[in-house]
């Protein structure tokens, strides 16, 4: 028997309780017959001012992490997703790997990461310079560079917006972002990718490709552009940037 609603895949998806972007951009780029089910990480304490900050957050993740997998399972999904970023590319591809295999571990499935999905879009667009926009602080910048310089890419800068809280990113403005990947884009760069999957860059992402001239990888739309592709569902998605378009 297969489900009613989700008679293609249904997803497993683990995100923080604190983010509010994540599981709507999900559900705004869906596709028929494919469902996203949510497990969430219960956030106590979102308090991310300075690097300390970040690390507290980040501890809370890697303490319930493996809950929430449990009870995604329950639903029975074919697939786990990250709607999650900052811990997928810690340590950088070592750490990527080891994240991976930990969900593995627990749930038996394949996992989308925003690290390798972020990797993947940067290959197919021919990228090799790339600036980065995150809601981080600087520890988690630091763990960004790592990752992209260590599969091979330069980056030409980051922009770090230095969100005090996990709930504040999503209160940036589309303003704001647009000012970053403008600046960003003065850099001698082939691509920019936004980090992040509670900063809300989506939609502002695929304007930005318009007025730019640039492949603008918003993490949220590659993340579910690596989901659906590795399970064989090669539907366009429109509004959400030329990889869901185009690839």
């Amino acid at each position: 028997m297969t489900d009613a609603l989700g008679w293609r895949r249904k997803f497993g998806v683990i995100a923080p309780s604190t983010n509010t972007i994540v599981e709507p951009d999900f559900y705004r780029m869906g596709v028929p017959g494919v469902t996203s089910h949510f497990s969430r990480i219960h956030i106590r304490d979102q308090n991310m001012d300075g690097d300390a900050g970040m690390e507290r957050l980040l501890e809370q993740i890697r303490d319930e992490i493996g809950a929430a997998c449990e009870r995604v399972l329950t639903c029975e999904p074919d697939y786990m997703v990250m709607g999650m970023s900052a811990e997928t590319f810690w340590g950088g591809v070592e750490g990527n790997k080891q994240f991976v295999k930990q969900i593995h571990d627990i749930t038996g499935l394949q996992v989308a990461t925003g690290a390798e999905a972020c990797e993947r879009a940067l290959k197919l667009f021919g990228a090799r310079r790339i600036g980065v926009v995150t809601p981080y602080q600087p520890v988690g910048d630091a763990n960004v560079r790592r990752f992209f310089t260590e599969i091979g890419f330069e980056v030409d800068q980051i922009i770090g917006l230095k969100c005090p809280t996990a709930v504040s990113i999503a209160h940036v403005t589309e303003a704001e972002l647009r000012d970053a990947l403008r600046e960003l884009a003065t850099g001698e760069v082939d691509a920019l990718v936004q980090c992040g999957t509670n900063l809300s860059m989506v939609a502002t992402a695929d304007e930005a490709e318009r007025w730019l001239g640039l492949p603008v990888i918003a993490i949220n739309a590659a993340t579910w552009w690596m989901a659906l592709r590795d399970n064989g569902i090669d539907d366009k998605v429109y509004g959400a940037g030329a990889l869901l378009r185009e690839h």
